[in-house]
């Protein structure tokens, strides 16, 4: 599957992805600055059993409904991800419930843009307005996104799309010797309806 909206491109992984993902996880590493950097990155990463465990994942079906992508550039260079998790109704991470519809629980979206040179531009916002789009179009309609204070960008993301903070820890992260809230923004669906509308019209695009 894949989904191309304005600059970007939505697509499902690839076998050729998985140097990509060795290379932002051993090499260019900045990124990890940025998401969750209390959980630094394993130590005793193992490039071959990632490799071999992400070809095993590659061979299995893929829902219907899909809870990541990859994000491409028009151009086809591949820059990062976007991604989905379940929350429980203290907004924190849980396993979907197998008894009840999938589009009726509580689900966060994510963007990891891995490479810095397509940190400005509006890459990271075409792709998260895509995914959050495809989301809302299935049912989707309880969709979270959640950060930290000190990710300036990320929150300027989230609330240019319509996220509206719900949930503030005061205090919760600590990130580089500072201190910082964790964060919980649920989305407005007019808002991003709004911000669709004004993206559609700076692209010239029909709404």
């Amino acid at each position: 599957m894949q989904i191309k909206y304005q600059n970007i491109l939505l697509r499902d992984m690839r076998e050729s992805d998985i140097a990509d993902d060795i290379y932002w996880r051993t090499v260019e590493t900045r990124w990890t600055d940025w998401d969750a950097p209390w959980e630094p990155l394993d130590p005793a990463f193992d490039p071959a059993a990632y490799r071999r465990g992400a070809l095993e994942r590659l061979q299995k079906p893929l829902p219907d409904h899909r809870l990541e992508f990859e994000v491409d550039t028009a151009a086809g260079t591949h820059i990062g991800s976007v991604n989905t998790y379940c929350l429980d109704e203290n907004l924190e991470w849980t396993r979907p419930e197998a008894s009840e519809e999938l589009r009726a629980q509580r689900w966060a979206v994510g963007i990891d843009i891995n490479d810095p040179a397509y940190w400005s531009g509006g890459w990271g916002t075409q792709a998260l307005t895509a995914f959050v789009r495809y989301h809302l179009a299935a049912g989707w309609t309880a969709l979270y996104t959640q950060t930290w204070s000190g990710n300036v960008r990320m929150v300027g993301l989230a609330e240019k799309l319509g996220f509206r903070e719900c949930r503030r820890r005061r205090g919760a992260r600590q990130v580089r010797g500072g201190t910082y809230d964790a964060l919980t923004l649920r989305l407005d669906p007019a808002a991003f309806a709004a911000h669709w509308e004004r993206s559609a019209r700076c692209f010239g695009e029909e709404v």
